[in-house]
C-alpha cells in the first residue's frame, strides 16, 4: 500500500474511533511503528489529527471519548499546571473525590503527601495512592472499563450515592457558554452527576482545548459548579459569564 493511501485510511480510522495507538495502526497496515509515527506526523501537520505519545486522536464531533492511554500523555504540561492549581482547594483532613479522568490522575500525584481521604473510581489513582499510608483510600467498584481503566455502572452509582465529600474534582469532555458542561457518554456522566450532588464543593478541571465545544450529553450548568480550573487564561466573555453564574474561574496562578 502506498503511503498516501495508508495515511488516508489512518485518518479515517482515527476520525471514526476518535483515537488509535501506534501499535494498533502498525498491526492493521503491517508496517513498522516508525512508519506509523511518520504518517501521524504528516497528518498532524495538515491539521487532520493530534499526536500524543503512543498514538493520535481527534476532538471533533459530540461523541468524542478518547482512549485513556492516549489521553494520559495528551496535554501533559497543561494537566500538571491544573493539578498544581487544585492544591489550594484541599486541606489536610478533607475528604475528596477524584473521577476517572487523566487530569485527576495528575491531581492525585500532587496530593500524595497530604493526610486526606480519597474516593475514586479510577484504577490508576487507586494503584498510585495505595502505597500512601497517610491517605485513607476508598475504591468505587462496579463494571470495569479497560479503555478507561475505571469503574462505572449500577454498582458504582449505588456505592457513590452512600458517600458525601468535602470537595470533588471532576473532568468533562467540553465546556460551552451556550451548552454548559457536557460529556461524551452517559456511562461517565451518570457517575459524575451523583458525585456533583454529594459534594459540598465541586471543581471542574479542564485544559484549554475543551472550551467552546459541546459534547454528547449535558452534565450540568455552571451555576451548579463551585469553580472551573484550567491551564490558560480564558476570554473576557468566559470571565463575565462565570461571574454571573457565581462560578469561580481559576485560569492563572494568581490567588
Amino acid at each position: 500500500m502506498i503511503g498516501a493511501v495508508r495515511r488516508q485510511k489512518i485518518a479515517e480510522i482515527v476520525r471514526e474511533k476518535k483515537s488509535a495507538s501506534v501499535t494498533e495502526l502498525a498491526q492493521i497496515f503491517s508496517v513498522t511503528d516508525e512508519t506509523i509515527r511518520r504518517d501521524l506526523k504528516d497528518l498532524e501537520s495538515k491539521g487532520t489529527l493530534r499526536r500524543s505519545y503512543g498514538g493520535a486522536y481527534v476532538q471533533t464531533g459530540v461523541d468524542n471519548l478518547v482512549d485513556v492511554n492516549i489521553r494520559t500523555t495528551a496535554y501533559r504540561h497543561s494537566k500538571k499546571i491544573i493539578a498544581a492549581r487544585c492544591l489550594r482547594f484541599v486541606s489536610n483532613g478533607d475528604t475528596i473525590f477524584l473521577d476517572n479522568s487523566t487530569t485527576c490522575f495528575y491531581i492525585a500525584k500532587v496530593l500524595q503527601d497530604m493526610r486526606i481521604t480519597v474516593l475514586t473510581n479510577n484504577l490508576m489513582i487507586l494503584n498510585m495512592l495505595a502505597k500512601c499510608s497517610n491517605i485513607k483510600l476508598i475504591g468505587i467498584g462496579g463494571n470495569y472499563s479497560p479503555t478507561e481503566k475505571a469503574f462505572y455502572g449500577p454498582i458504582a452509582k449505588l456505592t457513590i450515592a452512600r458517600y458525601y465529600v468535602d470537595t470533588s474534582f471532576l473532568s468533562c469532555r467540553s465546556l460551552s457558554l451556550n451548552s454548559g458542561i457536557t460529556d461524551s457518554t452517559d456511562r461517565w456522566n451518570d457517575v459524575r452527576r451523583i458525585v456533583l450532588e454529594h459534594s459540598q464543593h465541586t471543581y471542574f478541571v479542564a485544559d484549554h482545548s475543551k472550551f467552546d465545544n459541546t459534547s454528547f450529553v449535558h452534565l450540568c450548568d455552571f451555576t451548579e459548579a463551585t469553580g472551573i480550573i484550567t491551564d490558560e487564561p480564558l476570554s473576557k466573555g468566559w470571565h463575565e459569564s462565570l461571574d454571573r453564574a457565581d462560578c469561580l474561574l481559576i485560569d492563572t496562578d494568581e490567588v
